[in-house]
């Protein structure tokens, strides 16, 4: 076998139960054809790299059950009786874009029912604290969104919130909890907070040295690239300096970093280009506000979120020929819902 069939096997192997049963299995020839859309030079590096960073950043449902299970009787959270602690605990199913609160919904009754023999409807109670659970944190604008209304409307005087995600962002972590506290003192309520995650990457700009996002350190040289960061006036992009050091061990090197940050950003930026009119909001990078792109290199097995750059997710091989969609294969095609364009956005 040689090292570009291993390195194929290997991210099949490690996405393997990507939107199982709704879309086809990953294969081999899955991942090259889309590697095959890359300069013939760089798409063993690529493939190297993408599998290194995927083993560290893909969650996949097994993962996720068995981190859910462990939370359900870690005793910071549910104390010394966690049968009691859920019993009492009132499941939020609030979220207002999307699906990925109810997904993560009946994963979570796996791990509930598997400790406690509980399921979430059996629980509830008045007095009991509010659990908010969902699968990744990025800019914390959804449960920021979602938490505030409920604040603002259905939340008792005095509460309890556990927000419970698999993976969490920074920056996301820091804004959300922040920004919730000001909206149930300006609502008259007084909330206790707490965030519970597995794992949370390093994206503030202070720390863009030791981000685990992608964040280039070096600009490529091409027209096109340099046309489109011309435009950005508000939020010009500012590089990290190499060298940082990283809390997770995401990617294999440096120069293993950079070969990933180039490739991506500069078939973003051709992804870009494909479509007539896209929104400021579309960076080459994965949806956000500001920079390149928000960077995230997180995937669980229920999506690919679009904070991902967009040569991962961006693209449609069942549209016809005329569409611009048909014109990128994507490697973890995205589940997109009737208001996707409501991305996680910053809006602080």
């Amino acid at each position: 076998m040689t090292e570009r069939q291993q390195a194929l096997s290997s991210i099949v192997n490690t996405i393997g139960d990507y939107r199982l049963g709704e879309v086809e299995r990953p294969t081999p020839d899955h991942v090259d054809r889309w590697a095959s859309q890359f300069d013939e030079a760089v798409q063993l590096p690529l493939l190297r790299e993408l599998d290194h960073v995927l083993k560290e950043t893909y969650f996949s449902r097994a993962f996720i059950s068995q981190f859910l299970e462990k939370l359900v009787t870690t005793e910071k959270l549910a104390g010394t009786d966690p049968s009691g602690f859920w019993r009492s605990a009132n499941f939020l199913d609030i979220q207002q874009n999307g699906h990925s609160q109810e997904e993560m919904l009946q994963v979570f009754t796996g791990s509930l029912q598997a400790r406690c023999g509980l399921r979430p409807e059996e629980c509830g109670s008045d007095g009991g604290p509010y659990i908010y659970l969902d699968d990744v944190l990025f800019s914390g604008n959804r449960v920021s969104s979602d938490l505030s209304e409920w604040l603002a409307q259905d939340a008792p005087t005095n509460t309890t919130v556990h927000i419970v995600a698999i993976a969490t962002h920074t920056l996301g972590e820091y804004l959300a909890p922040k920004y919730l506290r000001k909206t149930a003192a300006a609502a008259g309520k007084a909330m206790d907070l707490k965030v519970w995650r597995a794992v949370a990457f390093e994206n503030r700009k202070a720390y863009r040295n030791s981000s685990e996002v992608l964040w280039p350190a070096v600009v490529p040289a091409d027209q096109e690239l340099q046309a489109y960061m011309a435009e950005e006036q508000k939020f010009p992009f500012e590089p990290r300096q190499p060298g940082g050091t990283l809390e997770h061990n995401m990617f294999s090197s440096e120069q293993g970093r950079q070969l990933l940050e180039r490739e991506l950003l500069l078939a973003g930026v051709r992804i870009r280009s494909l479509c007539q009119n896209p929104s400021r909001a579309m960076r080459p990078l994965g949806f956000s506000h500001f920079g390149l792109g928000f960077g995230s290199m997180i995937v669980t097995f229920r999506n690919c979120p679009n904070n991902c750059p967009l040569a991962l997710w961006w693209g449609d091989p069942d549209a016809g020929a005329s569409s611009p969609l048909s014109r990128w294969y994507p490697l973890l095609p995205r589940k997109t819902y009737n208001r996707d364009v409501d991305f996680d956005g910053f809006q602080f």
